[in-house]
């Protein structure tokens, strides 16, 4: 089966090809490499994934691709993907994350593509009213990354009610993994285990009583991978680990796991922060059959180990 994963060139994207490809699917990845690493691009060449850099903002350039690659599905990871640098950056947020995703949609449409997943976000619930969320959770996103990615949501829909595109939309929550991007808006857990490597304490913004609920990359990749042949289609799905973990307790776990004495320091919390967020998982496990797999511990072992190599 040929699978087109635009994005593929970033952190969950780049995941994907490796594992997609370890099934004997023929992906080809589309990337602008505006938030890749020499890492992660000699990863894919070293493993011979086809990587084509294109931005999701230039149709004409996807349309070429998608004539002569011809995929039967398209798996839609390329986005922005921080709620603290879309505050300051609004604009960009709404380009990449709304105009990509409907110049994606509109070629796959175009071309015939059989399914199309959309890597959405839990940023699109926005502070929950009642916890864990569900699929069925009013809509409030709090900033503009949040909104983006409903909006990018609502676009697969139009095309579905329009065309007859399907579709499986996927919310996720706080992805992690090998890998990931660092920069001033990457993750907390990427960060964190970036100053515990470097002897540093963690810094937390806010007074760290807030939840997260985290799931491994390699978790997010086999939900996908699930989405490609599931009957279940036009729906959508969170995937998350099921699980509230505190910011503190994360701090707790990178610091005991690596072994130092370290204690975190704290700093101002961040404007569009949700406060408590986890995921009710009941529907992915129901129609999916998806189970997470990595638990966090084994999640930052990993982490340590691969930084201290």
């Amino acid at each position: 089966m040929k699978v087109l994963i635009t994005g593929g060139a970033g952190f969950i994207g780049h995941h994907l090809a490796l594992y997609l490809s370890s099934l004997g699917y023929d992906v080809l990845c589309v990337d602008n490499l505006s938030r890749s690493s020499p890492e992660v691009i000699n990863t894919l060449r070293r493993y011979g994934i086809n990587l084509i850099v294109v931005d999701v903002l230039d149709i004409n350039s996807l349309d070429v691709i998608m004539s002569r690659f011809k995929p039967e599905v398209v798996i839609h990871t390329a986005a922005l993907v921080s709620v603290e640098e879309s505050v300051k950056k609004p604009e960009e947020y709404f380009r990449c994350n709304v105009l990509g995703t409907l110049n994606t949609v509109r070629i796959s449409t175009n071309y015939g593509v059989s399914r199309f997943i959309y890597l959405s976000s839990a940023a699109v619930y926005g502070d929950p009213i009642k916890l864990p969320v569900s699929e069925e959770h009013p809509l409030n996103p709090k900033s503009p990354y949040g909104l983006s990615k409903l909006l990018g949501e609502e676009v697969v829909k139009l095309y579905y009610r329009m065309y007859g595109l399907e579709y499986v939309i996927l919310r996720l929550f706080n992805v992690y993994g090998p890998r990931q991007f660092l920069n001033p808006y990457s993750g907390v857990i990427t960060k964190f285990i970036d100053r515990v490597s470097k002897g540093l304490p963690p810094v937390i913004y806010g007074d760290g009583t807030q939840t997260r609920d985290f799931i491994h990359v390699l978790d997010v990749c086999r939900v996908i991978q699930l989405c490609v042949s599931t009957e279940k289609v036009n729906e959508v799905y969170n995937v998350g680990s099921g699980k509230p973990l505190s910011i503190n307790e994360l701090a707790d776990l990178v610091v005991r796991v690596s072994g130092l004495d370290l204690r975190p320091t704290y700093e101002s919390s961040r404007p569009g922060d949700i406060r408590h967020s986890y995921a009710d998982i009941s529907k992915a496990v129901k129609y999916l059959g998806f189970k997470p797999s990595v638990s966090i511990e084994e999640g930052i072992k990993e982490l340590l180990r691969l930084k201290n190599t």
